[in-house]
């Protein structure tokens, strides 16, 4: 027999690093290492330092070679899924200069208005980037940084997403991928280059930027003496570019040129997202038109407020996160933080609809309602993006792949259900991220395509720890009372008319 490979993904997350180990063979996943990650700001301002992240990255390999048992000798690659969107600015030695402005740090959203009508409003920037700016966007927090801190702009010799920070201290090598670098909005998704004129409407030198490889599987580099010591890991190993988190995931599912094309995904974590890789180059204002971490396209729509929003709102109530019923006639919008689709930034949660006999369950219940709609809401024009029919009785029975945290809760599977009307499918593996980078890293040592390895390894479709449950009726009701007052309230109260 010969001896077992092991390949590791690595998932940099806004919260936490986990390092998964994986059997490259099989897909196996022989141990997860963590560890926590810290966030500061308030009143918009979201930030970490990315040393720290470094640190949860050495942690966290650490950790999962004692559990996984195996010998480092074993392990053949790496690659870092990322939080997306994060701006870190770095010295000539390669040191952060100061904290990254993380993807849900809102303090940019005057910055993105202006960069928006700069090129001529939102049909421009799809046609060129595949998304329009807003607060969470790179381009947007560099134009922040310009203007607020000019002098560290100034002083700012690179430019790295979060994944590429951790990448270059894994290889030295300057790199990133189409997919996450589709989401800075100075990338063209229409000709797979920086685009110029969004270089000198930034005030950007290209210089400052990492390359872009073909695809996040590509050979980033090799395991460097000095980061092998640090992770305890044999140097030279293969590190793949990796990708963004939600490119990542999809890898994960087997979904891509390789696999499942058109077939929608809700994440539901500390953002709620709906995605789908597709062979269609999306250009909807309403959505992220990204590019997948394999060469198709991953249309997205991302919303701030999720697992974490409604969990305050439980902690507001005294109630467990799963003791929640119905809202009946109560409305609640948890935008806590503001909110990106849609895009309200300077959004805060609102509450309506309360009677005498209205139940602190209920209560919740609508907070709950009110995350969901909001997600599914982009689902129809996410659907039209892959070039699909939302009518279609095919297209309407396609089930909706449930990842993320909130994906593990009781509450928020059964209002997935009951707002979306779909068939849900709940995949086996809850760690999608770290597993879709451990196919990247597994693609690059064996030059592969990592859509065809997680396939391979059954990671996202038919496993057998697999959940899948029918469609429920549709709760039309509670989907059209949530629908009215967000559409009513969303110039006067929820900030739209900024």
């Amino acid at each position: 027999m010969p001896p077992r490979t092991v390949v590791i993904g690595v998932d940099s997350s806004t919260q936490s690093t986990k390092a998964a180990f994986v059997d490259a063979a099989t897909g196996r996943l022989l141990a997860v290492g963590r560890a926590p990650h810290v966030v500061t700001g308030e009143a918009g301002a979201r930030e970490s330092d990315p040393e720290v992240w470094w640190q949860a990255l050495r942690t966290a390999v650490a950790t999962g070679l004692k559990e996984s048992g195996v010998p480092a000798a074993a392990v053949t690659g790496i690659a870092v899924a990322g939080q997306q969107h994060g701006l870190v600015v770095l010295d000539r030695a390669g040191r952060p200069l100061r904290p990254a402005l993380l993807w849900n740090d809102t303090r940019s959203a005057p910055q993105a208005a202006t960069l928006t009508a700069a090129l001529g409003g939102a049909d421009a920037w799809t046609a060129r980037t595949g998304s329009v700016p807003v607060a969470a966007m790179t381009a947007s927090k560099w134009q922040w940084l310009r203007e607020n801190e000019p002098e560290t702009a100034a002083a700012t010799a690179a430019i790295r997403l979060p994944h590429d920070f951790l990448t270059e201290r894994l290889t030295g090598a300057a790199v990133t991928d189409p997919g996450d670098a589709s989401g800075t909005c100075w990338y063209s998704t229409a000709t797979g280059t920086y685009d110029p004129e969004l270089l000198e409407l930034l005030g950007l030198d290209v210089a400052l930027l990492p390359e872009v490889v073909e695809t996040g599987a590509s050979r980033a580099g090799s395991l460097t003496d000095e980061a092998a010591q640090a992770l305890g890991l044999p140097a030279g190993i293969a590190v793949a570019a990796g990708t963004g988190d939600n490119m990542s995931a999809a890898v994960g599912l087997g979904l891509g040129g390789a696999g499942l094309l058109d077939h929608p995904v809700l994440s539901l974590g500390t953002s709620g997202t709906v995605f789908a890789a597709s062979r269609t180059r999306p250009a909807s204002a309403a959505l992220s038109g990204f590019a997948a971490a394999d060469g198709t396209y991953l249309p997205l729509a991302c919303t701030l407020n999720c697992t974490l929003a409604v969990d305050r709102v439980a902690a507001l109530l005294g109630l467990d996160r799963n003791d929640a019923a119905p809202g009946g006639e109560a409305v609640l919008l948890p935008y806590l933080d503001g909110e990106r689709t849609p895009d309200l930034p300077t959004a805060s949660g609102l509450l309506t609809g309360l009677r005498h006999d209205t139940t602190p369950q209920q209560l919740l219940g609508a907070a709950y309602e009110g995350a969901v709609v909001t997600v599914l809401r982009a689902l129809d024009e996410l659907l039209r993006a892959c070039g699909l029919d939302p009518a279609d009785p095919e297209v309407a029975a396609r089930p909706l792949r449930l990842i993320g945290g909130g994906a593990q809760g009781r509450a928020w599977v059964e209002t997935v259900r009951r707002l979306s009307g779909r068939p849900v499918i709940v995949p086996g593996s809850g760690e999608l991220v770290a597993l879709g980078a451990a196919a990247l890293a597994a693609a690059a040592a064996g030059g592969e395509d990592p859509v065809a390895v997680a396939a391979g390894w059954n990671a996202g479709e038919g496993s057998e720890t697999e959940t899948e449950l029918p469609p429920m009726a549709r709760d039309m009701d509670t989907w059209n009372r949530v629908n009215s007052v967000l559409e009513r309230a969303a110039g006067p109260l929820l900030g739209g008319d900024r």
